[in-house]
């Protein structure tokens, strides 16, 4: 049948048991290629016109779902931001909700036209019209899940790609608008340092928390950290949790999220890392990369980060000197062996920086990730 005005109507019969049922039996195998689905017999009803607005109204729940996520190319704006409330808690409750009705209206639906096509076939005697949640399609809220793509959302306003006066994708290559960012403003150099001390007034902490404070407001920050704190599965102070989760676990997230089918991990934020010490680590936008900033990011955070770490390691000399007692002296010592141990790794990854910055390495982004991520992976976080 290759009348367009039924497409629809097929397209409901197709997602139904009455379909799944026979195709079991056309193609025992589970080899649903065009010889099985042409053999598929198929009656219009005169409930086509129903049918079809039920299949549409699915459809538009699907969009509207996988439009939520910034992986979709329609995706708009973060779903924990859109209800414009004081608290990230009330955005989840509204979103809760919203994810809640679509799944229960999608779910009806789905049972309604399995009733519907078995009453047109005939199989009352064989068939029931009962949908499992499992097989329904549009995903609930999941508050781990959804809390960590709102970071991933907060990372892409920091880096420019995206922002909240603007809709969609914000910048992805091409010339810079700076009347996008009114809200929000991106990160000047296109370099996010994550350490496990506030050393840079644009650490990629001291940022997020700037972002939260603009979405939901000042008076409400403290209980909105400690929100996506515990979110995060973390204890202790939520600043400390955000700091840990940035430096153990977001750049792993994140390739997961831009992970394409059969082809592996393509991440769009960069993770320049000096290893296993966290010396130093900083998140860069591909699309805002230029030859330049290699040499930005030596002579603009590792060296006055080198330097930082010379002044700490004077400084516990002196009171590990002055410290009158054992356990003071312990911690002191512990405290000196960890920042010692981060300049020495920073050092090495220093001499690798330098070469680099004199090289002023372009990027082609025709090339792709996997490419250009091989070119640079020696001062890149491994992908695993």
């Amino acid at each position: 049948m290759k009348n367009e005005e039924n497409l629809w109507y097929i397209l409901g019969l197709m997602n139904t048991k009455v379909i799944s049922n026979m195709l079991l039996a056309l193609s025992p195998t589970l080899d649903y290629h065009e010889g099985p689905i042409s053999r598929v017999p198929i009656i219009i009803d005169s409930k086509k016109e129903k049918i079809e607005m039920i299949v549409k109204q699915n459809v538009n729940f699907c969009k509207k779902d996988w439009d939520s996520f910034e992986t979709s190319w329609d995706f708009t704006i973060h779903p924990l931001i859109k209800y414009h409330v004081g608290t990230i808690s009330e955005a989840y409750s509204l979103w809760s909700k919203e994810c809640d009705d679509r799944f229960d209206q999608l779910k009806t639906n789905e049972e309604e036209l399995n009733q519907i096509f078995i009453d047109i076939y005939g199989l009352q005697s064989e068939l029931t019209p009962e949908v499992e949640e499992k097989d329904v399609t549009v995903r609930k809220a999941d508050l781990v899940r959804d809390v960590k793509s709102f970071i991933s959302y907060a990372v892409g306003c920091m880096c420019g790609r995206y922002s909240l006066d603007t809709e969609g994708l914000a910048y992805a290559g091409g010339e810079w608008d700076n009347n996008k960012y009114k809200t929000f403003i991106p990160d000047t150099d296109d370099i996010i340092p994550i350490c496990d001390e506030d050393y840079f007034e644009d650490d990629i902490v001291s940022r997020f928390i700037e972002f939260v404070r603009s979405v939901y407001g000042d008076d409400t920050l403290e209980e909105n950290l400690q929100f996506i704190s515990d979110a995060l599965g973390g204890n202790g102070n939520p600043r400390d949790v955000l700091r840990n989760y940035f430096l153990k676990d977001f750049f792993k997230d994140h390739c997961n999220t831009y992970q394409v089918t059969g082809s592996g991990k393509r991440p769009i934020y960069w993770l320049f890392d000096s290893g296993k010490k966290d010396g130093f680590k900083a998140l860069v936008y591909i699309h805002r990369y230029t030859p330049d900033l290699i040499a930005r990011m030596r002579t603009g955070y590792i060296h006055p980060l080198q330097s930082q770490y010379r002044t700490q390691i004077e400084m516990l000399n002196n009171q590990i000197d002055e410290a009158s007692l054992t356990s003071e002296k312990v911690k002191l010592k512990k405290q000196l062996k960890k920042i010692a141990e981060q300049a020495e790794e920073l050092g090495k990854y220093e001499e690798k920086i330098h070469h680099w910055a004199d090289k002023m390495e372009p990027m082609d982004l025709d090339d792709g990730v996997k490419v250009n991520y091989a070119k640079f992976q020696e001062l890149l976080a491994k992908i695993k």
